[in-house]
């Protein structure tokens, strides 16, 4: 069982920065993609960014340039570094994991964390 916590949100105004903090416990052998998702009301939730363990990136389209995804594997924490937000980017967003939880075993379990509100003001 892993449990994800997600911290850093907040109320920022428009062209400011956050850093979103994900944290998983629990029994890890190896994270193999770390994530950040979000979700507005009425959309469905969509892929912000995802890093796998080796270390490549994926952004979607709309924060290229400005969100920076990264990982710090010994510590299972991860993070979402976001810069010149706008208010298009408010949203609760949510840490993801695909887990590994046993050297010995082939299964991956997919965790989600609770969410935390990003409010960009105008």
């Amino acid at each position: 069982q892993v449990q994800l916590v997600e911290s850093g949100g907040g109320l920022v105004q428009a062209g400011g920065s956050l850093r979103l903090s994900c944290a998983a416990s629990g029994t890890i052998f190896r994270i193999n993609v770390m994530g950040w998702y979000r979700q507005t009301p009425g959309k469905q939730r969509e892929l912000v960014a995802a890093i796998p363990s080796g270390g490549s990136t994926d952004y979607a389209d709309s924060v290229k340039g400005r969100f920076t995804i990264s990982r710090d594997n010994a510590k299972n924490t991860w993070y979402l570094q976001m810069n010149s937000l706008k208010p298009e980017d408010t949203a609760v967003y949510y840490c993801n994991a695909r887990v590994r939880p046993r050297a010995y075993s082939a299964r991956e379990n997919e965790y989600w964390g609770h969410g935390t509100q990003v409010t960009v003001s105008s």
